[in-house]
This record gives C-alpha cells, structure tokens and sequence, in this order.
C-alpha cells in the first residue's frame, strides 16, 4: 500500500464510513436519501462522495451475476508459474475472456484465477485449448464452484 492510501484512511470519517456502507447496499441511493437518514446535507454527500472517489477509496459501478446471465459453471484456479516468467503468464491469462478475476499470491500458488463458463465441457475446453496452451505454466489445481455462501464487493 502506498503513503497516499495509508495517510486517506486516516481521513475518513463515521460519514464517509456511512456513505460507504449505504452505497455498497444500493450503489443507486439518492443522495438525498443518505444525507436524511446521517442528518447533513445532500451538498455534504456529494462533495465528500467526489473526494471519495477522486482518492479512488469508492467507485460505483454495475456487478452482474454471472449465474443469471448463462453461465452456470464457475470455478478458482490455482496455477504454478516459471518465477522468471510469472507477469508474462498473469497477463496471458489475465486476457482470456473466461477470466473475471485474477490475483498473483504467496504460497502454494503463484496465480488464482476465477473463470466463468456455460457448462462443464467450456471448463474442459478453457483448460485444455486455452490456458494450458500458455507457456510458462507449470502446474495448476481446479476449484469448482458448488454454491456462493458470502460475496461482498470492495
């Protein structure tokens, strides 16, 4: 984390905390609605919503749910890289359309991967044609998704 984002969280506030919290459950909520219930202005909600997202702590932005838009397979992965060749491989898989997150780690795996496919046979189609085709992998492990317990965006 750099010097910028650590001295911003000291800035922020209970209000800028609420204004958080109330857009992650409605991204949409007027901010009318949020300056009644905290008791300050609209004015007070939109310049602090500005400077929250001018410091890049918030940004609103539409979330799908992949289950409800035709894929009904999505799975983790965990994938072992060549050290020297680690960023060249994230951003080979980072570009394949299958991948909706991915993330370079410490420990067993070097990358994680989240993919999301229609059915069974584009997960075996994605790994056999696509990402085990990229130079640089090692090995990797497959987690597929039985059921979304807990999801909460930053």
């Amino acid at each position: 984390m750099n010097q910028n984002t650590s001295s911003f969280d000291d800035e922020l506030d209970a209000i800028d905390l609420q204004i958080i919290e109330a857009l992650q459950k409605d991204g949409r909520e007027a901010f009318a609605q949020i300056a009644e219930r905290l008791g300050v202005s609209p004015g007070m909600i939109r310049m602090r919503y500005n400077r929250l997202v001018e410091k890049g702590v918030l940004r609103v932005v539409a979330i799908t749910n992949p289950l409800r838009m035709g894929f009904k397979m999505m799975a983790m992965i965990g994938i072992k890289a060549e050290g020297e060749r680690l960023l060249e491989v994230a951003s080979k898989i980072a570009a394949l359309d299958e991948v909706i997150y991915l993330i370079l780690v410490s420990g067993s795996y070097d990358i994680i991967a989240e993919i999301v496919c229609h059915n069974q046979d584009d997960v075996l189609r994605f790994l056999t044609e696509r990402l085990y085709k990229i130079d640089g992998i090692r090995e990797s492990e497959t987690f597929i998704h039985l059921k979304i317990v807990k999801e909460i965006y930053f």
